[in-house]
C-alpha cells in the first residue's frame, strides 16, 4: 500500500497495472456476473429509494418486477446494502443494448432525469474501497477474470487503473487525492 494523503492509501497496482474497460469485448458481464448487487452507501440507498421510478422507462421488465418484489436495494448475505438482483443474476437497473449490459441509472443519468450518476463502487469499478481504522480509506484494486479484455486494452493504449478512473477518483476523493496518485505513480520509490 502507498499513503498519498493522512487518509488513503492505496494499493501498488493500481498504480502500475492497465485498464480501460471495453464493453464490446466483455458485454458488460460485471452487472450480470457475481454473488450479489452493486454494492451501496447509506446516501445511495437513500437516492434509489427516492429516484428509482425514474430509471423505469430503461429498465427491463424484469429489474422492474425485481425491484417491486425486494426494494430498490437489499441487503446481502453479508448484511450490506447492495442493488438487487433479477433472479440472482443481472442487477435489477441493467437493461441489454446491442448485446451490451448497460446501467439504466447511468441512462437517466445522461438523459438528464436524475442527478444520480450511478452506485460509487459501479464507477470506481475495479476500484474497492476500504474503510479501514481511524477514518483511513484503502483503495484496492479488484483483478476479475472477466475483466481480461479491459486490462489488454488498457495495456494497448497504456491507460492505469488510476488514468482510467480520474473522474470518479476525482469526484468522490477530490483533485488534490487524485493528484498524489498521479505523483506517487510517476515518482516511485
Amino acid at each position: 500500500m502507498i499513503i498519498v494523503s493522512d487518509k488513503i492509501l492505496v494499493s501498488e497496482n493500481i498504480l502500475t497495472e492497465y485498464f480501460t474497460c471495453n464493453p464490446r469485448a466483455c458485454q458488460g458481464i460485471c452487472c450480470v456476473e457475481g454473488e450479489s448487487g452493486a454494492p451501496l452507501e447509506q446516501d445511495e440507498c437513500t437516492l434509489l429509494e427516492t429516484e428509482w421510478t425514474r430509471f423505469v422507462p430503461f429498465m427491463q421488465k424484469t429489474g422492474v418486477r425485481a425491484i417491486e418484489k425486494q426494494g430498490p436495494w437489499t441487503l446481502d448475505i453479508e448484511g450490506d446494502a447492495v442493488t438487487p438482483l433479477i433472479e440472482g443474476k443481472e442487477c435489477a437497473y441493467a437493461f441489454f443494448r446491442d448485446g451490451i449490459c448497460r446501467c439504466a441509472i447511468e441512462k437517466a443519468y445522461s438523459e438528464g432525469v436524475s442527478s444520480f450518476r450511478k452506485p460509487v463502487s459501479c464507477w470506481l469499478y475495479p476500484i474497492r474501497v476500504r474503510k479501514l481504522a481511524d477514518g483511513v480509506i484503502g483503495l484496492n484494486y479488484h483483478k476479475w477474470y472477466l475483466c481480461g479484455a479491459a486490462r489488454e486494452l488498457g495495456a494497448k493504449k497504456k491507460t492505469r487503473v488510476f488514468e482510467f478512473l480520474k473522474e470518479p477518483l476525482t469526484h468522490c476523493f477530490g483533485p488534490d487525492v487524485y493528484q498524489a496518485i498521479r505523483q506517487a505513480a510517476d515518482n516511485p520509490g
